[in-house]
This record gives structure tokens, C-alpha cells and sequence, in this order.
């Protein structure tokens, strides 16, 4: 028996905002020696593989947990409009950069289409992240819509590293 397959749920939102011009902040997504400097989860170091910012290219990178193991991920990039628009489909994966499942469920949807976009006001850039699961079954959207209060947690942890370094930056 196959479950129906559904390409939209209730999308996962966050937002923020920097003291932090738009275009600074544009680099720090888009320029592997600053995302490996803050993305992914606090107390899990990055390193980014490969990175190649074109519609269909890929951001290929692993994270090292406490625990001592390693995940993998990746986004493929869709749309780009730069400096203000980045739409991805991210994903866990092996160090090929193939799709995978989540190393902590097998019912964690293989894909989320990802938005992500920057405006600027009087210096500030509000980053506005959205994502939503690409043709998940019920099962994985209902294991997504679950997991939003930790990632929400997760995400806020991920853009205070952003902040920092966009401090550093600045400085």
C-alpha cells in the first residue's frame, strides 16, 4: 500500500532581523568561507565540501555532533537573485552529496524546498526563512509539522551564530 504523496504542508517560517547591511549578510549565505563559519547548530562545527551558487549546484557540507558523529546535507539551489533571494531544496545526504534519510528518522520527508530572502531597512537586513516539504507523504508531513518547536529552537540557535558573525564582520 503506497501513501498519497502531498507537495505542500504548513511551512515551517522564521525570521530575524541584523544590524547588518543586506549585502554583508548576502555573503555570509552565499560564500563557503563564511557559512562555515556559522551555519548549523550550536556545538556542531561545519565544514563545507563544496559549494556551487548557480541554479542547480550544490552546497554540499557535514556537521560534527558531540557525540562524535558526522552528519551530511546539502541544498540544491533552484532559484538565485542575488542579493536578496536564495530558494533551495535542502536535504540530508552522504558525502557523494545523494539524498538520504535522516540519519535520526525514516520518516523525516527526503526533501524541503526552502525560501530565503533578505531586505534591508536603514542598514538592517530582516532574513525571512521559509520551508515546506516536496512531495512528503502524510506520515513525513506530519513528522515535520511536529519537529517545528525544536526547529525552531535549532534555527534561532543557527542565526545567533549568524549574528555573531556578521558582528565579527563588521568589526
Amino acid at each position: 500500500m503506497s501513501a498519497e504523496l502531498k507537495s505542500a504542508t504548513k511551512p515551517f517560517v522564521f525570521s530575524r532581523t541584523f544590524d547588518a547591511p543586506r549585502e554583508l549578510v548576502w555573503r555570509a549565505w552565499t560564500e563557503a568561507e563564511r557559512l562555515q563559519r556559522w551555519w548549523g547548530p550550536k556545538g556542531c562545527p561545519v565544514q563545507v565540501k563544496r559549494l556551487d551558487l548557480r541554479p542547480g549546484g550544490l552546497f554540499l557540507y557535514n556537521m560534527a555532533l558531540p557525540n562524535g558523529d558526522v552528519w551530511w546535507g546539502r541544498f540544491e539551489y533552484r532559484r538565485i537573485e542575488a542579493p536578496h533571494r536564495l530558494v533551495y531544496a535542502s536535504a540530508f545526504s552522504d558525502e557523494a552529496g545523494s539524498i538520504t534519510r535522516a540519519p535520526f528518522s525514516q520518516t523525516w520527508p527526503l526533501e524541503v524546498m526552502s525560501e530565503v530572502t533578505l531586505t534591508e531597512e536603514n542598514g538592517r537586513t530582516t532574513v525571512h526563512m521559509q520551508g515546506n516539504p516536496i512531495d512528503a507523504t502524510d506520515e513525513e508531513m506530519a513528522m515535520f509539522e511536529g519537529f517545528f518547536a525544536s526547529m525552531e529552537q535549532g534555527t534561532a540557535g543557527t542565526m545567533d551564530q549568524l549574528a555573531e558573525h556578521l558582528r565579527s564582520e563588521a568589526a
